[in-house]
């Protein structure tokens, strides 16, 4: 049996703290996709184009809210 760990809100939050963006503790993935967005257009995130990148990939194991914010807010990056 295999068992997949699924990205959800707080995972994507935590990857995109990890990456240096500031985001309050109840962020959820649209609010997480769209600061980080804010942030990566006012001084380019290290990284974040690779885990967006990454992120869409693995469509299968991103639930579906989290892959709408990145939808939504990064897909443009």
């Amino acid at each position: 049996m295999m068992i997949v760990d699924l990205v959800d809100g707080d995972d994507f939050r935590a990857r995109l703290i990890a990456l240096g963006i500031d985001l309050p503790a109840n962020a959820d993935p649209d609010e997480s996709a769209r600061l980080a967005a804010s942030a990566h257009k006012a001084v380019p995130v290290d990284g974040l184009p690779a885990l967006v990148d990454e992120l869409t990939r693995l469509q299968d194991i991103v639930l579906p809210a989290v892959r709408e914010a990145i939808e939504r807010h990064l897909a443009h990056l």
